[in-house]
């Protein structure tokens, strides 16, 4: 099959869930198209990429571009998008938007193909007949801020995607809960396909432990979606209570300025360390230097950081957004607290820290065996060969 796979930009080193399906399901025979939005890449060698195209400059550039793709589109696709502009116009699409549809997808109706997934379900917004146009059949991803926060910005988003879509990817069974509160009815199979984590490779070795300081870690985007500032004030406890930690966010992002300064009033300054964005194969080495992994989002799809830490052995205390209690399993993998309750989180891990390091050792191995058992990258390649099959 020749399946197309539309993501913003082309998968970095460390995005593990797409660059493994796409070799997946290349290795299985099946040929991949990647289209993306921007790409600063020069190279991709996993796959045939194209990039949409770039409207930007001034009116008349931009003006004499578009007449050129739009001319170029009709001349050499014209059933497909003359396909595309109907199956719109049916939809009660205004007429310039029709005319930009066209443009904008003139890098996807330029091939034949037997899938069109969307990577994230944002990315489907005037795109919903562009499958049909094909003649393909068209399959969605949703995995946590496209259906938790976005709709709530732009209700009604999906409405015209529910009858359209020929199959739904969730990765967790928060996320397909979610699809209902805004209108889906089960018209189409929805599959769950979790993210997955190369197994071999995080694998734990001898873990250095001492009782009296700690090494907390959280992998994550610097966002209000990550719950930092509530970890931040559940540590500040842990501090007036006189336990000895230090804390490190690996991530970058626009909320670094203000959970900086958090810090600086949690009298946190000498506890917290901001790494920023480091190498993939870095990560695992400052993850096998803690022995704590916290998790507290607000707002969370399943977080593959998670999986990775509990593989190589840490503790780890996550929120209950979302796919995290789905993620780690409470009293048995790591511990799942309520989300936004800074005090909740501090005594549980205050909790954690205090038990007997048999029960850790249990709760340790416990994830080690479940991450292994259930969430690596060869069983994430079958189920996804098997989603395109049926």
């Amino acid at each position: 099959m020749r399946i197309g796979l539309v993501l913003p930009n082309i998968p970095a080193y460390s995005e593990t869930f797409f660059l493994n399906k796409i070799k997946g399901l290349e290795s299985s025979g099946h040929s991949v198209i990647l289209f993306v939005n921007a790409s600063k890449k020069f190279e991709f060698n996993t796959c045939k990429v194209k990039v949409a195209p770039k409207l930007t400059g001034s009116f008349i550039h931009v003006g004499f571009k578009s007449a050129y793709l739009l001319i170029v589109a009709y001349i050499f696709h014209f059933n497909k998008n003359r396909r595309l502009y109907l199956l719109d116009k049916e939809d009660g699409v205004a007429f310039f938007q029709r005319i930009k549809n066209c443009i904008s997808n003139s890098h996807i109706t330029s091939e034949s193909l037997d899938w069109l997934h969307f990577g994230f379900a944002t990315m489907v917004i005037h795109k919903e007949n562009v499958a049909k146009a094909l003649g393909a059949k068209m399959a969605v991803s949703f995995r946590g801020f496209d259906i938790g926060v976005y709709p709530l910005k732009y209700p009604g988003c999906y409405h015209k995607l529910w009858d359209k879509v020929d199959k739904i990817h969730v990765i967790s069974d928060d996320i397909h809960k979610l699809l209902f509160m805004q209108g889906f009815q089960e018209q189409v199979e929805v599959v769950k396909i979790t993210p997955a984590i190369d197994t071999d490779y995080f694998k734990a070795g001898e873990k250095k432990v001492s009782a009296a300081h700690h090494n907390f870690i959280t992998v994550a985007r610097l966002h209000w979606k990550k719950g930092l500032e509530y970890t931040l004030e559940a540590l500040a406890q842990l501090k007036k209570e006189g336990i000895h930690f230090t804390y490190t966010v690996i991530g970058e992002g626009k909320d670094y300025e203000r959970l900086k300064f958090a810090a600086y009033q949690l009298d946190l300054a000498d506890r917290v360390i901001f790494r920023g964005k480091i190498a993939h194969e870095l990560i695992k080495e400052e993850l096998g230097n803690a022995d704590v992994y916290i998790q507290y989002s607000i707002q969370e799809g399943f977080c593959n950081a998670v999986l990775e830490a509990q593989a190589l052995g840490l503790l780890c205390v996550v929120s209950d957004a979302e796919g995290l209690s789905e993620n780690v399993l409470t009293n048995e993998t790591g511990w799942v607290v309520p989300k936004g309750n800074a005090r909740a989180l501090a005594n549980k891990l205050m909790e954690v820290l205090h038990l007997e390091q048999s029960e850790k050792n249990r709760i340790s191995s416990n994830a080690q065996r479940r991450v292994k058992a259930h969430f690596s990258t060869d069983q994430q390649r079958l189920k996804f060969i098997q989603f395109y099959s049926e």
